[in-house]
């Protein structure tokens, strides 16, 4: 939600990462941001210039004679957009835009650009290491341009290592955070996510059907607004936020341990995880086989620890604490007895069953309910959309 309608410059320098600027700007269509692109004469011999106009639709600047609607088209071009993006930025591009030369379209658009600035450099290994390119580099990030660092990896002149354009995702993902509001800089949040899973034998488990997508989503969007994010999570399928430390765990002993041991550092705790109440008494050291004459298995199962309950015994009056309650019935009675008995400032609560609620889907519909007494419903959402409401709503309730 945060591109849409969003006015983007995307400047495309000389180098062969060029071809990723199309994914790019494919992504930054979809996510409903009015992209205009403008392109070094280097950047056209890898890549043509019409893709750029079908794709945007809009016109291709090029040259400040010829690819112009006015005389300052230019002008009109970098006093419109909310950010400038140039990926890839060559090391001849990096170097005239510290130095403030403007010879040709793009960097000539890009001296009058007052708006947010993000350089994606891209190039040979030795040219991005060379002390030039660094100074280059240090000079534009102390005038305020956010540098995103190139990956490593194999580049197209076979040199492995540093200088490959990141993937267009994670350059969205990154323009997404520039753009963010910070209101949780400063504040260091730790959500739970994911299932756990108790070991019956080496081979079964005891489990449940969490996808880990709130907490992840949770996660997410708290980085992306400034906060310092620990995400503990059970085994899933979904790959860490960037920006986000991540602590893998399995079982109940396992997440509550890593719970504990960074509760003192945390401003709010998030409880998304979907945690095994009870777990095998006894984890058979080999797999249990099946016996011909019973068809009866029987598992005496042992109470897990509550992790929840134990962090709102620990927390200071200064922590904010918040769980999720996911019920089949009596949705407001269940989720009032737990935020009492865990001692909880704010409780999540939705009922599951349907297919576009609670685990697997990726929309969710809950329920609010505060320590005060107040609630708060929240209509069916897109998980992402729903986190930054929680987010809102622990921000009006923390002050």
């Amino acid at each position: 939600m945060v591109l849409k309608d969003t006015h983007i410059l995307l400047g495309v320098t000389g180098g062969i990462a060029a071809y990723k600027s199309v994914e790019l700007l494919r992504l930054l269509k979809k996510a409903g941001a009015n992209v205009h692109v403008a392109m070094t004469d280097a950047a056209m011999h890898f890549v043509g210039k019409t893709t750029f106009e079908v794709l945007s639709e809009n016109p291709v600047l090029t040259d400040l004679w010829k690819d112009t609607q006015s005389s300052v088209t230019h002008i009109d071009i970098a006093t419109s957009v909310d950010v400038a993006l140039i990926a890839p930025a060559s090391a001849n591009f990096i170097g005239k835009l510290a130095q403030g030369i403007a010879d040709d379209a793009l960097l000539t658009t890009m001296l009058a650009v007052t708006s947010p600035i993000m350089v994606c450099p891209s190039m040979n290994t030795d040219m991005y290491q060379n002390i030039r390119v660094q100074r280059n580099l240090d000079i534009l990030e102390e005038d305020g341009v956010h540098i995103i660092d190139p990956d490593d990896g194999v580049l197209a002149c076979k040199t492995v290592g540093t200088g490959r354009l990141p993937e267009p995702w994670f350059l969205v993902d990154r323009l997404v955070a520039l753009l963010t509001q910070k209101d949780l800089k400063g504040r260091r949040v730790i959500v739970t996510a994911g299932p756990t899973v108790e070991a019956i034998d080496p081979v079964r488990f005891v489990s449940n059907y969490s996808s880990g997508k709130m907490g992840y989503a949770i996660a997410q969007a708290a980085e992306k607004r400034g906060a310092s994010v620990t995400l503990i999570s059970g085994p899933v399928s979904l790959d860490p936020p960037v920006g986000v430390e991540c602590i893998r765990v399995e079982s109940c002993d396992e997440m509550a341990q890593a719970a504990i041991s960074c509760l003192d550092a945390a401003d709010i705790i998030i409880k998304v995880a979907a945690v095994a109440d009870y777990r095998p008494m006894d984890i058979a050291a080999l797999k249990i086989k099946k016996h011909q004459d019973s068809k009866e298995l029987s598992i005496s199962m042992t109470e897990n620890i509550d992790i929840l309950k134990r962090i709102g015994e620990l927390k200071t009056k200064k922590q904010f604490l918040v769980g999720f309650a996911a019920e089949t019935n009596d949705l407001e009675k269940h989720a009032l007895a737990k935020m009492k008995r865990k001692n909880l400032d704010m409780i999540a609560a939705n009922l599951v069953g349907s297919h576009e609620s609670g685990f697997k889907a990726d929309t969710n519909k809950v329920k609010f309910f505060f320590k005060d007494g107040g609630s708060k419903d929240v209509p069916l959402m897109d998980k992402h959309k729903l986190a930054h409401i929680l987010l809102d709503t622990i921000i009006e309730q923390t002050g």
